[in-house]
């Protein structure tokens, strides 16, 4: 069952995608890629090491969601955290601009 079927309440949608897992995945699993805002394509410092096109990963992407947004990135080396730590700060939603979380009703009496 793919998570970006259902509303979750989430502000955005994140595809996480390392490059050991191969550049088929968005054709693979098209609904998570049209639900996304963004495509973290991460591990990149291994691209010397795998079979991982990232132009072909990205068109494929684009295939199904023409307006996402692409960013790689490597814990390892570092490349990529600014674009992603700003990406995070510019899309967070302030919150007062949050709707206010519902105060559960109490237990009924036994």
């Amino acid at each position: 069952m793919c998570p970006a079927l259902f509303d979750l309440g989430e502000a955005h949608k994140v595809v996480l995608l390392s490059v050991t897992e191969g550049d088929d995945k968005p054709l693979k699993y098209p609904d998570m890629f049209a639900a996304a805002d963004l495509v973290l394509i991460s591990k990149i410092d291994l691209l010397p090491h795998v079979q991982f096109d990232v132009a072909r990963c990205l068109a494929s992407a684009r295939l199904v969601n023409p307006t996402l947004t692409a960013l790689t990135l490597s814990a390892h080396s570092g490349a990529g955290m600014d674009d992603w730590l700003g990406w995070l700060a510019a899309a967070r939603v302030p919150t007062s601009a949050r709707p206010p979380t519902p105060t559960p009703a109490p237990a009924p009496a036994r």
